[in-house]
């Protein structure tokens, strides 16, 4: 179940990749998978630099509002972007067992295995190149997010991304 899981969510997020740029196209510096502690069936959350100017703009002070919008996923005029393609994930989801109803180990494998799929369906998409090759992906964070933030979602972005595109964010947003 978790090969299809990965599959369809690697669908999913090629999908909502593909139209986010269609449709805004811009300099995206930000692509997250956003969950939750119980591992729902994520959403997208991105960010362009024209967005977060757009965002920041009638700012009294533009630095600051850059500082707390610039990695913030809630914030993101693109968070829940391409919901739509995500209906055969939530359908997969929903089959699993009820997380908040499990404990322990049960839990924790249960948990495991989603995120698993998650970050292993942008490593897939990271592979391919959607996310850019070379130079060109070195300008953008990839990433599966669990909200609230923990130190695991650095982890995982450590592990999705070329050193050199992580750089800003880590010394930036990264929860240690």
């Amino acid at each position: 179940m978790s090969e299809e899981l990965k599959i369809e969510i690697e669908k999913a997020t090629q999908q909502a990749f593909a139209g986010l740029v269609e449709l805004h196209p811009g300099r995206f510096y930000y692509f997250s998978l956003i969950t939750t502690g119980e591992a729902h069936s994520p959403v997208v959350a991105a960010w362009s630099y024209e967005a977060l100017q757009e965002a920041v703009e009638g700012e009294s002070d533009v630095k600051d509002a850059i500082w707390g919008l610039k990695w913030s996923y809630a914030d993101s005029p693109y968070y829940c972007f391409g919901e739509e393609y995500f209906k055969n994930v939530e359908l997969l989801f929903s089959q699993r067992p009820d997380i908040r109803l499990l404990s322990g180990q049960e839990r924790k494998d249960e948990f495991d295995l989603r995120l698993r799929a998650m970050e292993e369906a942008i490593a897939a998409l990271d592979a391919k190149g959607v996310f850019g090759m070379g130079t060109s992906r070195n300008r953008i964070v990839v990433n599966v997010e669990v909200m609230p933030p923990d130190v695991s979602n650095t982890d995982r972005a450590k592990r999705l991304n070329p050193a050199e595109a992580i750089e800003e964010w880590l010394e930036e947003a990264a929860e240690t």
